[in-house]
């Protein structure tokens, strides 16, 4: 916090030379900033015969007071300074988390929000699953009780105090990588996987529900370049799911604005007086703080298991550079591939069909889709035998010992994915451009 030292009859113009004073605070209040913002509050309406409160709104001043809690770490409490006086506080788990990483001895490095490397994985992920929802609520009470000094007469007057709900929810999934290189290798790829190849179904699955006709509302798939990076963002009206990097760490976060579009279990009271326990829409109380995090961990997860295949389009550049560069295989010359030629991709297409992903492909089969209109069958055959051996002296196939069937090998799986998938979706921008 910086304070100003000038006299006060000074304060009307700036002078040539002033200065500040830092003051370090290791806990407590760091400092207060007041705001003129928007509001909702209760004003009395009606005559003296009949009275009632109306809310309505208007603009008040608003206080934002950041802490260094002991438990909570770096956050801010912001209050409203009219009736009702609503209070919002902000708090982020991985601050949380690094006082309980002291506390049980476990290393870590951090970047900003994120941990780029912990010490014991699984008993830091254990540690943040024993979050009591319940404690939260006492510690909420104990800063609305220090910052509001009509709390005690508004819980005699209506006899009962603040009651606490979830207003944004932000449940992240860190993937840590060694080095920021391994993150920025692949990233392009995932990136533009998760643009260009998920739907509007897509954005339904990751949130754990099934498109339906009476759906009303907006699923958007969002993109964004900044200074800092990269970030794709999936939307279902007011709920998303989205990625970005952060150094080494790669982020799939949800984001619960409208826990009513999700489902928990509880107790339901009916029209006629009775109750039942079954699933209803989830509701913003802090008890169902656990049902967010089931919610919010399974879309993350789904969100994950779509990008498990993605090929990391900067580490294969080598190779692909060789595969197009002749190379000598015991004594004899065997050329390149011209890997943007149409007719080398529906070789590269054929061979790489998910049909042959386990029992392999032969020649005829992989003839019948490259010579289509070749009617000579020996000839087909030939033509296709010269292709699969110039593929195995690439190290792009494998003949499967004692039969006639081939496999693609992983570094075949690698250029291949790579070419096939810039030949479909940046190739024909870069023609468009030039033409």
């Amino acid at each position: 916090m910086y304070t100003s030292c000038l006299p006060k009859t000074e304060k009307k113009t700036l002078p040539k030379t002033f200065f500040f004073q830092t003051l370090c605070v290791d806990e407590g209040l760091i400092c207060a900033i007041k705001t003129l913002e928007a509001c909702k509050t209760a004003k009395v309406v009606g005559n003296e015969g009949k009275q009632f409160l109306k809310t309505s709104a208007t603009k008040c001043l608003h206080y934002y007071l950041y802490y260094l809690d002991k438990e909570f770490g770096f956050m801010f409490v912001k209050i409203q300074t009219w009736f009702p006086f609503n209070i919002q506080v902000y708090i982020n788990g991985r601050e949380l988390m690094k006082h309980v990483f002291d506390a049980n001895s476990i290393s870590y490095q951090c970047y900003d929000n994120s941990f780029t490397d912990i010490s014991d994985v699984a008993k830091a992920q254990e540690l943040a699953d024993k979050f009591d929802s319940s404690k939260l609520c006492r510690r909420l009470d104990a800063f609305a009780r220090s910052i509001s000094p009509f709390l005690d007469t508004v819980q005699n007057q209506f006899g009962q105090g603040y009651s606490w709900c979830v207003d944004q929810c932000e449940f992240a999934t860190d993937i840590m990588f060694k080095e920021r290189s391994f993150l920025e290798d692949i990233y392009p790829s995932l990136v533009g996987h998760a643009f260009y190849d998920f739907s509007c179904t897509d954005v339904f699955t990751f949130m754990g529900r099934k498109p339906d006709p009476r759906f009303q509302g907006e699923a958007v798939s969002d993109y964004k370049k900044r200074p800092i990076g990269c970030r794709v963002k999936f939307k279902l009206k007011s709920n998303s799911v989205k990625m970005y990097d952060k150094c080494s760490v790669l982020r799939i976060e949800t984001t619960i604005n409208d826990p009513h579009e999700f489902k928990v279990f509880g107790t339901v009271r009916h029209h006629d007086g009775t109750e039942s326990s079954q699933w209803k829409p989830m509701g913003k109380s802090i008890s169902n703080l656990y049902r967010y995090a089931e919610v919010s961990k399974a879309c993350n997860q789904r969100f994950v298991d779509s990008m498990v295949d993605i090929v990391p389009v900067k580490s294969v550049q080598k190779e692909i550079a060789s595969v197009c560069t002749g190379k000598t295989v015991k004594g004899k010359r065997v050329p390149g591939f011209n890997v943007w030629s149409p007719d080398v991709l529906r070789i590269m297409e054929a061979v790489s069909d998910g049909r042959y992903l386990i029992n392999g492909f032969r020649n005829k089969d992989i003839g019948q889709v490259i010579f289509p209109d070749m009617k000579d069958v020996k000839k087909r055959s030939s033509k296709t035998s010269r292709i699969l051996k110039k593929l195995r002296q690439h190290g792009l196939i494998k003949k499967v010992p004692r039969s006639r069937r081939y496999h693609v090998t992983s570094k075949g799986r690698r250029i291949m994915g790579v070419l096939i998938e810039l030949y479909h979706k940046d190739y024909p921008e870069l023609i468009a451009k030039a033409a």
